[in-house]
């Protein structure tokens, strides 16, 4: 799609937007004029690739453990400290990986169900929290967390993953209503497949059958994701607060 302006002046902080899914969505909120903050925690170089390929200027990138409670403040804090402001949060990092709920260890059970709700939902409500306070000084403002198809049909061997997600789409319906009023917008976005590095192994072995199960006829691009992403961060989508936008190929139909 060509670029417009409909997101000139505003900030975009984006978690996890080194590479992937956050990659792409932080070229698609510059493509309409936003300026970028590029959230990572380790791909340092990978940040910095992020970084020169966005459109537009003033964009930086920010480093830190969004585990961290008191780091999420600080992600909030730096960014309003260099850009003056924050209009737009994309909480997307995470992580995904395996866990049968038959694991025989207990400890390592209750171990990894922890990590994956402090990376996937506590990192999102932590940083929410403190962003809310910023944009209702402001008089507006965007939220939208980075959920998963996981979250809305549940997934086999991944179920402390596919609830991490699910939250995320409640936490999200529950905050658009209760800050509607304050003009500040929030929403959902569950992706299925996508063709990203992390992806990249599961594709290999098993890209036929997934495929297979997507009408479309392939995997989403990062930018099928960051162009939804888009959308819901424009003025367009405001009367739209509280959805969850799929974007899976018409493979999980609600």
């Amino acid at each position: 799609m060509a670029s417009c302006d409909l997101l000139r002046g505003k900030v975009a902080l984006i978690t996890g937007a080194a590479r992937g899914i956050g990659r792409g969505i932080a070229q698609s909120l510059a493509e309409w004029g936003a300026r970028i903050v590029i959230h990572y925690r380790s791909s340092e170089e990978e940040a910095h690739h992020t970084l020169r390929s966005l459109p537009g200027e003033g964009h930086f990138v920010l480093k830190g453990d969004v585990t961290d409670p008191d780091y999420c403040k600080q992600l909030v804090e730096h960014t309003v400290q260099r850009a003056g402001k924050l209009d737009i949060l994309v909480n997307n990092a995470g992580i995904y990986e395996a866990l049968p709920f038959s694991e025989p260890d207990y400890a390592r059970w209750q171990q990894e169900w922890r990590r994956m709700f402090d990376t996937n939902f506590f990192s999102a409500v932590n940083i929410a929290y403190h962003a809310v306070r910023v944009m209702r000084q402001q008089g507006s403002g965007k939220i939208i967390f980075i959920a998963s198809r996981a979250g809305l049909r549940g997934e086999q061997q991944h179920s402390h993953y596919a609830a991490s997600k699910a939250a995320l789409v409640v936490l999200a319906r529950s905050m658009a209503v209760e800050l509607a009023k304050e003009n500040i917008q929030v929403y959902a976005v569950a992706p299925g497949w996508v063709g990203t590095e992390l992806a990249q192994e599961t594709l290999k072995r098993r890209g036929a059958e997934i495929v297979a199960q997507i009408p479309v006829g392939r995997v989403a691009d990062p930018l099928d994701v960051g162009r939804a992403v888009r959308f819901l961060a424009s003025p367009d989508a405001d009367y739209l607060t509280g959805i969850t936008l799929d974007v899976n190929g018409a493979s999980y139909i609600r």
